[in-house]
């Protein structure tokens, strides 16, 4: 077969292969997701740098409201730069959410500490996250849509969960960086200093994550359409599909809140709540990375043959009778080893819903604001649901004087995600439409 030559925007370039497009997009979603992560990662420090009161629950409290204040930003993210990418396309949009969240991630790695700047250093940061937040608004739906068009026939499942994946080599990386600064640093000299170290090993691969996506090439099926939405346009359809994206908000509560806690959250608690070593949390972290990178493609592939529903019901129905429970047992029996078991079954969980739940989400858009609804669908969740997971969890414990109680809140987000798979796949569901527009006909499988 004689490769034709393509003109996209400025650049004319062959058709690159499909691994080398799935790496070049997932690329820049690592590089977002491991600058938007590094800040829950090392929450503890960066409470006694910005935010250094006599409380140790009210500085963390302070440090996580921060951390979710970047998920409020997501929506606005989601519509404005959602609707940029469905206009322009995948390439360039994808290129502009990179430059917002390097913008973001430069801020917090340089900003003073508050014994240097006062009240100026936790507001620069602040201001870091919402630019983070802001970006990753429309991240994870430009890169899902963007995998989801370029999938072989039979496939989408299985391509789209990358997107997934590739925020689980960023966990793994940074773990792995703050696994290996606990044993080479200090205490005092981690948390003078050595917590930056991750945020600007972030900002020096910036350039080179820039020069792999400026090598995208606009996805076929965008280019196929005839017509390309304008804003307003964008937004008048948004207006009429509502009840189909605060469904889909409610879809992905089971995503955004297993990973944020199994993730972000787990070094905190880890630390704070079973009092065991940075080092072990971390490791722990680092190993539900992987577990999550082994899970997610599986749960993609395997909702290709048997279709999306019995995933998403079966692990919603598994997480809503055990979350619990299982932290329960945690708390109750505090190790390394047990910590780590119940985090991989809920790695388990995570990664089979959510690697059926995205494409999933793909699919129930209509093509027309494919990524703009997927963003905001996803952002509305994360806000509400994912990012506070870390706040909500920590003011639950201190409510209630139970270390489990983080448990409860998976639970609640897991019958969230089984109410929403309900209703989008009931006999006139909006999930059957996917299999009219281009998507796989699993989709409609029950």
């Amino acid at each position: 077969m004689t490769a034709k030559t393509t003109t996209v925007g400025d650049t004319v370039s062959s058709p690159p292969s499909k691994i080398g497009a799935v790496l070049r997009v997932t690329s820049g979603n690592f590089l977002e997701q491991f600058d938007f992560f590094l800040f829950g990662f090392y929450a503890h420090y960066i409470s006694k740098v910005f935010f250094p009161v006599d409380s140790e629950f009210a500085s963390l409290m302070l440090t996580f409201a921060v951390f979710g204040a970047g998920f409020l930003m997501r929506p606005l993210g989601a519509i404005i730069l959602g609707a940029y990418i469905d206009k322009v396309g995948r390439r360039k949009g994808l290129i502009v959410t990179l430059s917002i969240m390097a913008s973001g991630t430069l801020l917090i790695a340089f900003v003073p500490g508050y014994a240097s700047i006062g009240l100026l250093a936790p507001a620069l940061v602040l201001i870091g996250r919402l630019l983070q937040g802001f970006s990753a608004g429309a991240e994870l739906g430009g890169v899902s849509v963007y995998l989801a068009e370029i999938a072989t026939p039979g496939h989408k499942g299985f391509y789209t969960a990358w997107q997934s994946a590739s925020q689980q080599v960023a966990i793994v990386m940074a773990a792995a960086l703050g696994y290996g600064l606990n044993q080479l640093l200090l205490p005092a000299e981690l948390a003078a200093w050595g917590w930056r170290i991750p945020f600007l090993i972030g900002c020096s691969i910036v350039p080179f994550i820039f020069i792999l996506r400026r090598s995208l090439q606009e996805t076929k099926e965008f280019q196929a359409r005839r017509h390309h939405p304008d804003i307003r346009e964008v937004f008048d359809s948004m207006l009429k599909n509502w009840q189909t994206v605060l469904t889909g908000m409610l879809f992905v509560a089971m995503t955004t809140t297993t990973f944020y806690l199994i993730t972000v959250y787990t070094p905190t608690f880890g630390r704070t709540v079973l009092h065991l070593s940075a080092a072990d949390s971390l490791l722990v972290t680092l190993l539900v990375g992987l577990s999550n990178f082994a899970w997610l493609p599986i749960g993609g592939a395997l909702s290709d043959r048997i279709g999306r529903k019995p995933i998403l019901v079966g692990i919603s129905l598994l997480a809503l009778l055990t979350a619990y429970p299982a932290m329960s047992w945690l708390v109750a029996n505090p190790s390394f080893g047990h910590l780590l078991a119940v985090l991989l079954v809920f790695s388990f969980y995570f990664g089979m819903y959510n690697g059926a739940m995205v494409v999933a989400l793909t699919e129930v858009m209509p093509i027309n604001i494919r990524v703009v609804g997927f963003s905001l669908a996803f952002s509305l969740s994360t806000a509400v649901f994912g990012g506070f997971t870390p706040a909500i969890s920590t003011y639950l414990i201190d409510l209630t004087a139970n270390k489990a109680a983080p448990g409860l809140w998976m639970s609640f987000a897991a019958l969230c995600g089984l109410v929403a798979t309900l209703i989008l796949y009931n006999s006139g569901g909006a999930a059957r439409r996917g299999a009219g527009d281009g998507s796989d006909s699993s989709v409609a499988r029950s």
